[in-house]
């Protein structure tokens, strides 16, 4: 009883959700024609992404810094490319967060780490987005813009930054940015740990080797970012993903429960 209550209220709060943010058919139809990713997509995943990019629309607030005025078609946008990887798992992978803040272009952090012996070193990091425990989450719309859109598998690149951000944060929702996102069990946790070491571990020989690879070499940073720029290459170039490193291409398949 209580649970049929329940499931009725969130059913009314979901169309009432629909019905506040729901995108005009025109700049929906630009949205997909401006990301050739995105077209590939099934009619029925269509509607889902739809759906889906009218709840994230609702639940998170945009904010403009920099002089930049977050308009409509920003907001889809972005809204699009993230809910592609949660296509599958649902909205609510995004609800330990409300703020995004939109930039013109990419933004300098000062930034500090202590080495070993204690010394305190400052440098500055040139950013195209960062996603943070709790929020807020920060993004280029120069990146999340144009140069996403560019980004296809017609010249074998990999970039998208959104999608780079928000797998980092289904990847902290256990609380830490480790390439090891949230799983049902500690087994499911130490096989994918394993499989990502061992895929990240060859991803990062290639880069030293001065190899080209599809996904952007900065994954060889760490583990988290490999984790992030293969989904990158997961959704944006799929094909590529999977002749280059089939075993990562299956691992994240599994995750996101989609086949590109």
């Amino acid at each position: 009883m209580i649970g049929g209550l329940w499931q009725a209220w969130r059913r009314r709060q979901e169309a009432r959700a629909l019905a506040r943010r729901s995108i005009p058919d025109a700049l929906w139809q630009q949205t997909l024609a401006r990301y050739p990713f995105l077209q590939r997509l099934s009619a029925d995943d269509m509607t889902e992404l739809r759906r889906l990019a009218s709840l994230f629309l609702d639940k998170k607030e945009f904010t403009g810094a920099g002089g930049l005025v977050v308009t409509d078609e920003m907001a889809v946008a972005v809204a699009a490319q993230a809910c592609l990887p949660v296509l599958r798992l649902g909205i609510e992978q995004y609800d330990d967060f409300v703020g995004i803040v939109m930039h013109p272009d990419e933004v300098v952090a000062r930034r500090e780490v202590m080495d070993e012996t204690g010394v305190v070193h400052q440098y500055d990091e040139l950013l195209s987005g960062e996603a943070m425990v709790g929020g807020p989450m920060m993004l280029s719309w120069q990146d999340a813009g144009d140069r996403a859109a560019q980004a296809d598998d017609r010249d074998g690149l990999a970039y998208n930054v959104v999608i780079h951000e928000f797998a980092h944060v289904l990847d902290m929702r256990d609380g830490i940015a480790d390439g090891v996102p949230l799983l049902p069990n500690a087994q499911a946790q130490a096989d994918w740990h394993d499989t990502l070491m061992a895929e990240y571990d060859r991803f990062s020989e290639r880069v030293v080797c001065g190899y080209d690879t599809v996904v952007d070499p900065y994954g060889a940073e760490a583990p988290e970012e490999f984790f992030a720029v293969a989904s990158e290459a997961f959704f944006v170039t799929p094909e590529a993903l999977k002749e280059e490193q089939p075993v990562m291409y299956r691992l994240l398949a599994s995750f996101y429960r989609q086949t590109p």
